[in-house]
């Protein structure tokens, strides 16, 4: 039997050349399991402005949604500006929310800086992707504070404890396309004797050397 590979689409937030954000998910094509293919999306710098109720999207749009459609999953690794996203990320995620691109799409993302920081970009991101209603996996979003002087000349980060979380983040986000969602038992939608209980959300996880 031969197993369907799982496609991951990697955005990064940055345009700045160098970025350490883009380096680190660089990391993700060298890593990944054979089961696994990624694709690094790097034409950010070229998305026009989101325009509401345009039918006939700019071509850069255009190829976006089809790469898009082509993943089974993005992971996003994302700065912060201002408190909030990069204009040109959030840019990106208003084209793909109004065509409702990723709808149901397993996310994660990664955040490569130390606690504490870039947190009004990830909460920003987190909205946004609840607004798309993407699936976003919590179990597989990650900080591992990195720095440049971890980026190797090819502009990739070398970090075995990054590596190892970027195997784990992609295999998160693979088994969460293989086991379908549970269907709500019909006493927990209907019965005012046991009501349903939300469950506390996962925190996600931070990788340390020798976990």
């Amino acid at each position: 039997m031969v197993c369907a590979m799982t496609r991951i689409m990697l955005i990064s937030g940055s345009t700045r050349p160098g970025s350490l954000h883009t380096a680190a998910l660089r990391a993700a094509a060298r890593c990944a399991p054979a089961d696994i293919g990624v694709t690094l999306y790097d034409d950010l710098g070229s998305i026009p402005a989101f325009v509401p109720g345009l039918y006939t999207p700019p071509g850069a749009v255009t190829l976006l949604r089809h790469q898009l459609d082509a993943a089974d999953a993005v992971l996003l690794s994302t700065p912060e500006y201002a408190g909030s996203l990069p204009g040109s990320l959030k840019n990106l995620l208003d084209w793909l929310v109004d065509a409702g691109d990723l709808k149901g799409k397993p996310a994660a993302w990664l955040s490569v800086v130390a606690h504490g920081q870039g947190e009004g970009a990830l909460a920003n991101l987190e909205t946004v992707l609840a607004h798309a209603d993407a699936k976003l996996l919590r179990s597989a979003c990650v900080r591992i504070p990195l720095s440049m002087d971890q980026v190797d000349p090819q502009g990739i980060v070398t970090d075995p404890t990054l590596d190892m979380a970027l195997v784990d983040m992609m295999q998160a986000l693979a088994r969460s396309l293989a086991v379908p969602a549970r269907q709500q038992p019909s006493w927990q939608a209907y019965s005012s004797v046991y009501p349903l209980v939300p469950q506390r959300r996962a925190a996600p996880r931070a990788y340390r050397w020798g976990s």
